[in-house]
């Protein structure tokens, strides 16, 4: 059987091989990737999302919905590690498509037309899902569960010293869907940040005569060039790709319940996720987290899907 999923995300190029990843596995059923601001602006989310879908081209065309831009959410982005437009050097300018619905109606129109049965899986900060709540609480009610790629609960951030980039990106947002009753599923930088690559990983990708091998050959050596030019490393971690893979075989990954909340209004540790970890925790278990995970099969679970997207394109 085939899964239903949603893909909320903030098209980066992470986000774009986690895409890739996805359209094509027998295992998913993509039934809408829905943008969100994040890695760059709403509109260019919005943009990149259409872009992705039409170069690829999958089987089984998902619905796209539009980013809309938070209210409260940072200033900052990603695009120092993601190039001007979010996809490294490939320039795809603005999207002209504009009736697409919003993200959060198409999740809610979809959640209506198969109760039960939808994994919403986040790859981006938590807005969609948090204006989702405050609009249409009913809809949520019917997603089966909710996968996010965000938080870091025993390592560093990425966006500060505490925080993961998704959850700093739009603390509001995340601390609302952290408080919610809806099923959670949560891959921390903890288990994400370690399913890390190098440089080989180009040698291993589809052809560049197939679409999917196009778009990665495309993308992918821009991110190994700037870790390396921006942050001095040398292995890049596919943290989007990771939570893609735990959708699809999450007995890969070490799963603790836990009680998690976000902080948002700290001064230095705005989005921090925080864990009750006592002996005697005093709040309530309010999702599943993956702190660890048998990275080598992970990894190769990544390189099958990216080479069997070159397969089907």
């Amino acid at each position: 059987m085939t899964r239903k999923i949603i893909i909320d995300t903030d098209p980066g190029i992470d986000d774009a091989v986690a895409l890739t990843a996805s359209l094509f596995d027998p295992r998913l059923n993509v039934l809408a990737v829905t943008a969100t601001a994040g890695t760059v602006t709403a509109e260019q989310a919005t943009s990149n999302a259409c872009a992705i879908v039409s170069m690829l081209d999958p089987p089984r065309y998902p619905r796209i919905g539009k980013a809309v831009s938070p209210e409260t959410a940072s200033a900052i982005d990603d695009l120092f590690l993601n190039g001007p437009c979010g996809l490294g050097e490939l320039n795809i300018g603005q999207t002209q498509r504009q009736h697409l619905p919003t993200s959060e109606k198409v999740i809610a129109e979809l959640a209506r037309q198969h109760p039960g049965e939808i994994t919403l899986v986040c790859l981006g900060p938590l807005t969609n899902l948090a204006r989702l709540y405050r609009r249409d609480p009913a809809a949520v009610n019917l997603l089966d569960k909710v996968v996010i790629s965000g938080g870091a609960v025993n390592v560093a951030g990425n966006a500060s010293s505490v925080a993961e980039f998704n959850l700093f990106f739009d603390p509001a947002a995340a601390s609302e869907v952290f408080a919610s009753p809806t099923t959670k599923s949560l891959l921390p930088l903890d288990v994400t940040g370690a399913v890390e690559f190098g440089v080989d990983l180009l040698e291993q990708l589809p052809s560049k005569q197939t679409r999917a091998g196009q778009l990665l050959h495309q993308i992918l050596p821009f991110a190994f060039r700037t870790a390396h030019q921006r942050l001095g490393r040398e292995l890049v971690p596919l943290i989007d790709a990771a939570t893609i893979a735990a959708v699809v075989e999450p007995e890969l990954f070490d799963w603790t319940e836990m009680a998690g909340k976000v902080e948002t209004q700290g001064l230095l540790t705005r989005g921090m996720s925080v864990f009750d970890q006592r002996l005697r925790p005093e709040w309530q278990t309010n999702m599943e987290v993956a702190l660890t995970a048998d990275l080598d099969e992970v990894k190769g679970l990544v390189r099958r899907s990216l080479r069997y997207a070159g397969q089907k394109s």
